[in-house]
């Protein structure tokens, strides 16, 4: 499999898997997303079509190479919003706050999620952290298969 192919199939896989992964966990098991959270979503959106389009687009090696661009840029948001989790440093949202009394007083309006509070964790890693560390890692795979394959692309 050349190098070009692998970065395809990444490029599919890595979105596809971390965005159903979001949607599991909002609809499976109620952690709803925040601002921050919505940040993250729409690079691997932009990323799942690059990569799809790589299957039937040429040049395939722009598309795949776009796809880890959104990717990349998805596991960068994530580490900012990790950063803001761990109280490394302040977001630049008004997600951290509780939101206004007419919100409160609504009860059929969405939850109110904190961009600063994170709602579970695996190995003391949120799921920002995580997709900070798929998205990031995986982006520059892609990158450098992308690259790597430019020579023998078909």
């Amino acid at each position: 499999m050349t190098g070009v192919k692998q970065a395809r199939l990444l490029a599919i896989a890595i979105p596809a898997g971390l965005l159903g992964g979001a949607y599991i966990s909002e609809y499976g098991f109620g952690l709803f997303p925040c601002e921050m959270c919505w940040w993250q979503r729409y690079p691997h959106f932009a990323g799942l079509a690059a990569g799809i389009f790589s299957a039937f687009l040429a040049p395939a090696r722009v598309w795949t190479a776009l796809a880890g661009l959104a990717i990349l840029t998805s596991g960068l948001i994530g580490g900012f919003h990790a950063g803001v989790e761990y109280d490394w440093w302040e977001g630049i949202t008004g997600c951290a706050t509780i939101g206004s009394a007419v919100d409160v007083m609504n009860p059929s309006a969405a939850p109110l999620v904190r961009c600063d509070v994170a709602p579970w964790s695996l190995f003391g890693i949120s799921l920002a952290g995580w997709n900070f560390l798929f998205s990031t890692l995986g982006g520059i795979a892609i990158l450098a298969l992308s690259v790597k394959g430019a020579g023998n692309e078909k």
